[in-house]
């Protein structure tokens, strides 16, 4: 039996969930489905300048497979581009990180 997926954190959903191209090219116009995942493992390394060891910390996955992540959210977007698809941002498997993105460590300060 494969290990469950730990669900990554993202801080909030996409403002835009869908990019269409203005002229549908000639062989039809296929769509192309980023996960959110994907699309803030791109926010935070082209839109933010962060690190990949930085943005795995922010994620809650390891840094080899935020790298996996991104390569497959940059190989979506540049076929979304070149084709002439439609980028559609759904689905994946993420959480809201707790406390609003920070992480704390709760320790027994005794009384109620």
């Amino acid at each position: 039996m494969p290990r469950p997926k730990k669900p990554r954190y993202v801080q909030g959903p996409p403002i835009a969930n869908m990019f269409i191209p203005n002229i549908c090219p000639p062989f039809g116009r296929g769509q192309v489905i980023l996960p959110i995942e994907g699309y803030e493992a791109i926010r935070l390394v082209d839109f933010e300048g962060m690190d990949q060891e930085e943005a795995a910390k922010m994620m809650n996955v390891s840094r080899q497979t935020f790298g996996r992540i991104l390569a497959e959210a940059r190989a979506a977007v540049a076929e979304a581009l070149v084709m002439g698809k439609v980028l559609r941002i759904e689905g994946g498997n993420f959480v809201f990180p707790p406390f609003g993105g920070h992480r704390h460590r709760w320790r027994w300060r005794g009384g109620f």
